[in-house]
């Protein structure tokens, strides 16, 4: 078993089964700059290390990952002056939604299979890290909303590219454009998540699933994975140019200010198409 030492996430290995798990339970998991660069650097390890077949990623406490923490995101963004902000918003796209492979997406360029336990709450940015997982299993306790409309956004690639997919068009139009959270079950009959799990028995299932994972053949697993990706028919990495690209005007606007100050003051928000 090797263990190492992150502020934000807790990475250990052990029997080829690589953990990512968020540790920010005081915030319900949800990420930071920092975060998310831990991540990236805990997932590029177990990219790079022969002796992990398979990467899970959870949450600790209550939370799988409530998206953005925008506490530390915004607010500190909006004490500073209009340009500083600018700049720090470019570096959260960089950090978050990335260009090409540099963000949390890259989660989807792993050769190596990938799994999200879903322990709770998953929404924003969280419900994107899971869809960014190949094989998505769920506590009976786990909640699933693609919040960022409300928070004058659009979705990551998860949204954007894999939801659709999964649930069909219709659903993921709903799912998308209103912010709407769901339960483990209705994700369940909606092909969003592949198992849905007694709590309690949450890790017991994943690492079943991870063992036998890991029993199959790398490298067929991953060129599998690979022709999954190239019949998805959609050069996924131009789409997260254009995408961080949208994301960065969303961010300046009024409403997306709006819609982070509802958040933090626990208010419905007036957004007003600006």
């Amino acid at each position: 078993m090797a263990e190492h030492s992150f502020e934000d996430i807790l990475y250990e290995k052990r029997g080829g089964i690589a953990t990512v798990t968020i540790n920010r339970p005081h915030r319900m998991n949800a990420g930071r700059h920092q975060t998310y660069q831990e991540m990236n650097r805990a997932l590029d390890e177990a990219e790079a290390d022969p002796g992990v077949r398979v990467v899970v990623l959870t949450g600790a406490g209550r939370g799988f990952c409530s998206g953005d923490d925008v506490q530390d995101i915004f607010l500190a963004e909006a004490s500073k002056a209009e340009e500083k902000k600018r700049e720090r918003t470019q570096a959260r796209l960089h950090s978050l939604a990335g260009k090409g492979r540099s963000g949390v997406d890259r989660i989807m360029f792993m050769d190596k299979p990938t799994i999200a336990a879903v322990n709770g709450a998953a929404v924003g940015y969280g419900m994107d890290i899971a869809l960014f997982c190949d094989i998505r299993i769920a506590s009976d306790k786990a909640r699933f909303g693609e919040l960022f409309v409300k928070r004058g956004l659009m979705g990551d690639a998860g949204a954007m590219v894999i939801l659709q997919r999964l649930v069909g068009l219709g659903k993921a139009y709903e799912l998308v454009l209103t912010g709407d959270i769901i339960d483990a079950q209705e994700a369940l009959r909606s092909g969003l998540v592949n198992y849905v799990v007694p709590h309690e028995e949450l890790l017991a299932h994943t690492l079943e699933m991870a063992r036998k994972l890991a029993a199959a053949a790398p490298l067929g697993q991953m060129m599998s994975k690979q022709g999954i990706r190239r019949a998805m028919g959609l050069d996924i990495e131009r789409f997260l140019e254009w995408q961080g690209t949208a994301q960065s005007l969303l961010l300046q606007t009024e409403d997306h200010v709006e819609g982070a100050k509802s958040f933090v003051e626990k208010r419905e928000p007036q957004f007003k198409g600006r």
